[in-house]
């Protein structure tokens, strides 16, 4: 940030009095500008056994293979956020929705909230897409994931279907985790 938003003027960065994390701060107008981290929504969309995923046609991992996501708009709850994205990335709609994964990724400044559901109705690839395409686990491109949030989040799905529960217990719970760091791996040939 070079401009104060509010006035035009300079910013600085320092760390506003009262406060423990550098800030851009506006000497002209006294505006601190806070920046704060992204939320990514999305659906991990279930048809029995079989996974909806997306192959990128836009970047950054463009061809890669992802879950339907992107970043909320404001005015949107988390849920609205996921169904959107869902609707624009794979032409999908969902029912039984509830939150699957939350994963934190501080070093890039975002938040993905994944929410499980099953799909009502047909799909097709929307403009972000290449193809959208079901997949049961034995044929997942694991090689071709666009994030590590899409594979953390497609191992706890297969993991979780796998475990035994007694009649009635919830089989599908919250995982809550976070990457330190992370980069892409090169493009698999």
């Amino acid at each position: 940030m070079n401009f104060c938003s509010h006035c035009g003027a300079p910013v600085r960065l320092a760390i506003p009095a009262g406060d423990d994390r550098l800030r851009y701060l506006c000497d002209r107008c006294g505006t601190i500008h806070y920046q704060n981290p992204r939320i990514v929504a999305g659906t991990l969309p279930l048809i029995d056994d079989r996974v909806l995923l997306c192959r990128r046609a836009i970047s950054p991992r463009d061809g890669y293979w992802t879950l339907p996501a992107g970043f909320m708009e404001n005015g949107e709850t988390t849920e609205q956020a996921a169904r959107r994205e869902t609707r624009e990335e794979a032409g999908a709609e969902l029912t039984e929705l509830s939150l699957y994964t939350l994963i934190d990724l501080p070093h890039i400044h975002q938040v993905y909230m994944i929410f499980i559901g099953r799909l009502a109705g047909d799909f097709s690839a929307g403009p972000e897409s290449r193809e959208v395409r079901l997949f049961e686990e034995s044929a997942i491109p694991w090689e071709s994931l666009a994030f590590p949030t899409i594979e953390r989040t497609l191992r706890h799905f297969f993991d979780d279907r796998r475990r035994e529960l007694p009649p009635g217990a919830e089989r599908f719970s919250l995982h809550v985790g976070s990457f330190e760091r992370w980069q892409a791996p090169a493009r698999p040939d």
